[in-house]
């Protein structure tokens, strides 16, 4: 699938997540109201830049004309910049910029099962099985809230230590998403950490996704998940940045 592909059915999706009418335009930024945007937490602004343009949605008319007064003369450099979106708003809170990254079959880069550890295989759970809690336990609310595992429709692939624990150590699925996107969940246990297991789960989930047809999306803060969606073949083509206006 050609890259411009790609990126049209990126924006086909979070133009149906800003839950309102809107369209990228052919460069810079379109603002709109819509209260009931999935690109943000309820009363946020949400900002999504893919290729060289931009939508954002705000919850009111006000704080849509002040963030189009705001950030008109913002570049899409400076948009992609939580620095730069940051300055022209001086919001409350600002969560961010999350890169956005896509993937198509021909570009996937799958693990070789015998990559693994000796005694190690991925091993395929349900979503929702208590071995998951476990290991989200171990990893803390924090990672656990980012991953979003417990949100997971497609069955979950895990890895588990090669130790009397049998613990569940790595584990990838994806949560279905609006236009047939699969977005994907990754959580690795602390310890286990750069040992490649979140790249192999990760590898098992997205190939679970392609067979079913659906588009791998993958959103990132951290340098490390960015480094495991590039070795899997995923493209940044976007970025998403959630701001907390200031009342």
């Amino acid at each position: 699938m050609p890259r411009t592909s790609l990126l049209a059915q990126a924006r086909d999706l979070w133009t149906d997540i800003a839950s309102t009418i809107v369209a990228f335009p052919s460069t810079g930024l379109t603002v709109v109201t819509s209260p009931t945007s999935k690109m943000c937490p309820p009363g946020w602004m949400g900002l999504v830049i893919l290729g060289e343009a931009a939508i954002a949605t705000a919850p009111d008319d006000e704080s849509t004309e002040k963030a189009r007064k705001l950030l008109a003369d913002l570049s899409i450099a400076q948009l992609r910049s939580d620095e730069g979106v940051a300055q022209a708003l001086t919001p409350a809170a600002i969560v961010g910029p999350v890169a956005l990254a896509y993937l198509t079959a021909d570009d996937f880069r799958p693990v070789d099962s015998a990559a693994l550890a000796a005694g190690q295989t991925i091993e395929e759970l349900p979503a929702g099985h208590e071995d998951l809690r476990a290991l989200e336990r171990l990893c803390g609310r924090r990672d656990t809230d980012e991953a979003g595992i417990d949100e997971i429709t497609s069955p979950v692939f895990v890895i588990r230590e090669a130790t009397e624990s049998n613990a569940v150590i790595a584990a990838s699925g994806h949560i279905s998403w609006p236009r047939n996107t699969a977005h994907l969940s990754v959580l690795t246990a602390p310890s286990a950490r750069g040992r490649g297991l979140a790249r192999a789960t990760a590898s098992a989930a997205v190939a679970h996704a392609l067979a079913a047809g659906m588009l791998p999306q993958w959103r990132a803060r951290v340098p490390e998940s960015r480094s495991v969606a590039r070795a899997l073949g995923f493209s940044e083509l976007g970025t998403q940045i959630r701001v907390q206006l200031d009342s």
